[in-house]
């Protein structure tokens, strides 16, 4: 993985900065790849690529002919692109190289916005803009405000709770080199910060990020790798709740892990929001309704807690979120985690990771939620 603090690479740079360096963690040159899988949401309207990006980005990344699938799945770009390769590598191309890269500043910030709001379908944008009024302008932070207030006023979750978890999010995110943002912050400092909408502060909120993450897969065992014990993709069509399409599709992940909740060491999973980790960890099996907050609270989710280890990266909030790369981001921690290198940050007894990514609304509803589960060698 890329660092996430800078705005002066192109996405070229970084995807081979990325590249780079996990042939040379897997040990390959670049002509030993049989596919590459790239994910990007944003080079169509930010870096005037609208196709063939990973053909692009990666011309001189030595990779020959190797065939590229490019994924385009907005936030959930990284886990879909994972799940490709995963299929790849099952079919008899492998080694599999995917590749997540996005570049977020570029000196606009409506038309980074514009690009983060192509993950809703064209004919709900309008309605949206009109109905939901927020300070950032954005129709994904005033949809997420919308959750925020079910939680604290059904679930019972507070705004202490949630500042908590954005203050656990840049306490994890202080101790990972790569993050974005690693200055520490307290609860205090997370309640005061200016309001994006509703009871979201900007601390608890995800911020543009400019980074990438590639990782190797290899069909069959590797001596001292961890390996996938699941990999589900699914899309929503307006028929749930987001949420409720959360709870569906880890269904599947356990059925096909042949694990449950309590078998998972280290999550990193899409906090969009620092809300959103709250209601993730409950959606997902982890808790019950109403007290991932005062778990949070209590420490239980952090490095050393009793339960869970949510988000030791830092999550979306502090370790960034280049929307493409976000999936593959998470992939690159929990291997560091089950490899036991996280230096720092390290989960003691890391054996079995869950990464949960998900992209676009669909009237309500998770266009697209991407889960891999990872068993240590």
């Amino acid at each position: 993985m890329t660092t996430m603090d800078r705005r002066d690479l192109t996405p070229e740079a970084l995807a081979r900065e990325a590249v780079r360096d996990a042939l040379a963690d897997a040990g390959l040159s670049p002509g030993d790849i049989g596919l590459v899988v790239m994910a990007n949401a944003l080079g169509g309207r930010l870096c005037d690529q609208g196709c063939i990006r990973g053909q692009t980005w990666l011309r001189d990344a030595g990779l020959g002919t190797a065939g590229v699938v490019n994924v385009d799945n907005s936030c959930a770009g990284g886990s879909t692109a994972m799940h490709v390769a995963v299929m790849g590598a099952r079919s008899g191309q492998s080694p599999v190289l995917v590749v997540g890269v996005e570049k977020m500043w570029t000196g606009s910030r409506e038309q980074t916005i514009s690009g983060i709001e192509d993950g809703l379908p064209a004919d709900e944008r309008a309605q949206l803009r009109a109905t939901i009024q927020n300070n950032a302008g954005s129709v994904l932070m005033g949809l997420n405000a919308q959750w925020v207030r079910h939680q604290i006023e059904v679930l019972g979750t507070t705004a202490h709770q949630i500042a908590a978890a954005a203050a656990k999010a840049r306490r994890c995110a202080s101790r990972n080199p790569l993050a974005q943002f690693r200055t520490r912050v307290t609860v205090e400092e997370v309640l005061a910060a200016p309001v994006v909408a509703g009871s979201l502060t900007r601390l608890m909120c995800s911020s543009f990020t400019d980074g990438a993450a590639a990782a190797v897969l290899m069909a069959g065992p590797v001596p001292g790798a961890p390996r996938i014990r699941a990999s589900i993709l699914r899309s929503g069509n307006g028929e749930l709740d987001y949420h409720k399409r959360l709870e569906d599709t880890v269904a599947e992940a356990w059925k096909e892990a042949g694990l449950g909740p309590a078998d998972v060491d280290v999550i990193e999973l899409h906090d969009a929001t620092s809300a959103e980790e709250l209601y993730a960890l409950e959606s997902l099996g982890f808790f019950p309704p109403g007290t991932a907050g005062a778990a949070t609270v209590a420490g239980d989710t952090d490095i050393d807690g009793s339960a869970v280890c949510v988000n030791p990266s830092g999550g979306l909030v502090a370790r960034g979120h280049p929307l493409g790369a976000t999936g593959l981001c998470q992939i690159a921690e929990l291997v560091h985690q089950l490899l036991g290198r996280a230096v720092g940050r390290q989960r003691l007894g890391a054996r079995i990771g869950m990464a949960v990514n998900t992209g676009g609304i669909i009237a309500g509803d998770a266009a697209a939620v991407g889960i891999h589960v990872l068993q240590g060698a």
